[in-house]
């Protein structure tokens, strides 16, 4: 699997959201996926119809890298991963919707190139009640903003903007229009 290595240089970590009462703190990450072949992102998504990031909370003794790849295996059932590359970090307020309670997290996010988008069996844990689903980074931010939960979204939003960026600037992402993507919550 090629590997990038999480940066070492000094980084401005960006705060999103709102502070809520009764917050529970996480360190945690999420993975941007991508099949180069249908030139679409992997998420999940729930009954209602949201779709979300495939992210999840650190282990004891796990390095960040290992625990996205975990959650993405668990969640998804991807597992042929041909890059990882790391693409920022954040600290986040936001209402897990899964979870049902206000989380704070300092979050590191992954992107993941596959070599196949064939899954593994697994198994979620009882609140992951949701599919894994293919779409465009367009269709990402139009489903989160149909759902009005652009708020408690805006980390992941953030991730999806730099994560495309690099796709594109590697040759990853030939379909995807930039200027489009960053007009989309504005169309609301």
């Amino acid at each position: 699997m090629g590997l990038v290595e999480e940066s070492k240089e000094a980084e401005t970590i960006l705060e999103f959201g709102t502070p809520r009462e009764n917050e529970q703190y996480t360190d945690g990450g999420c993975g941007i996926i991508i099949d180069t072949t249908t030139q679409l992102y992997a998420v999940y998504k729930i009954p209602s119809g949201l779709t979300g990031l495939f992210s999840g909370g650190l282990k004891d003794g796990e390095e960040m890298r290992e625990c996205v790849l975990r959650e993405v295996r668990e969640e998804s059932g991807l597992y042929d991963f041909a890059e990882v590359e790391y693409i920022s970090r954040a600290h986040a307020h936001y209402y897990h919707v899964l979870k049902k309670i206000n989380r704070v997290a300092d979050v590191t996010c992954f992107f993941i190139k596959l070599r196949s988008n064939v899954t593994q069996a697994h198994s979620r844990e009882a609140h992951e009640t949701f599919e894994l689903v293919w779409m465009t980074p367009i269709e990402i931010l139009q489903n989160w903003s149909k759902y009005g939960n652009i708020h408690n979204r805006g980390h992941w939003i953030y991730f999806l903007h730099k994560a495309v960026a690099r796709t594109k600037e590697l040759g990853w992402d030939t379909e995807t229009n930039i200027e489009k993507l960053k007009t989309v919550l504005l169309e609301k």
